[in-house]
């Protein structure tokens, strides 16, 4: 059965990000400037994306995500990847961001899993 819309029914209109009706000054006004394409940059994203599926990254007391370790463990088999692709190529200060990034990462995956298997032991 269909209910009809009253006039107090908000209306969502969805588009597509390629949808040009934003005028371009609407546009400029809601870019960030982005950070230079660097290294660095690539390295700190993805330890970032592999903090927050560990749930290592709160925005609030109340935000508690549950941890995604298959997502995790992606992410930092990722970073892995690229340390082995690019040995040798890496200025000093590069190498050791990617290598105390992967210790650190990896170091933490442990510990949320530990932490993960000992809440379900307790819940059964």
């Amino acid at each position: 059965m269909f209910r009809s819309r009253s006039a107090a029914t908000p209306v969502v209109k969805w588009g597509l990000m390629s949808d040009e009706e934003i005028n371009e000054a609407a546009q400029e006004e809601m870019r960030a400037p982005l950070p230079p394409a660097s290294f660095a940059f690539l390295v700190l994203s993805l330890r970032a994306q592999a903090e927050m599926q560990l749930g290592l990254m709160r925005f609030s007391e109340e935000d508690k995500e549950e941890p995604n370790l298959q997502l995790a463990r992606h992410s930092i088999d990722l970073m892995g990847m690229l340390q082995e692709k690019t040995k040798g190529n890496l200025e000093l200060d590069e190498r050791r961001l990617l290598e105390n990034s992967l210790t650190e990462l990896r170091f933490r995956f442990v510990q949320v899993s530990d932490e993960v298997a000992k809440a379900a032991a307790q819940k059964t």
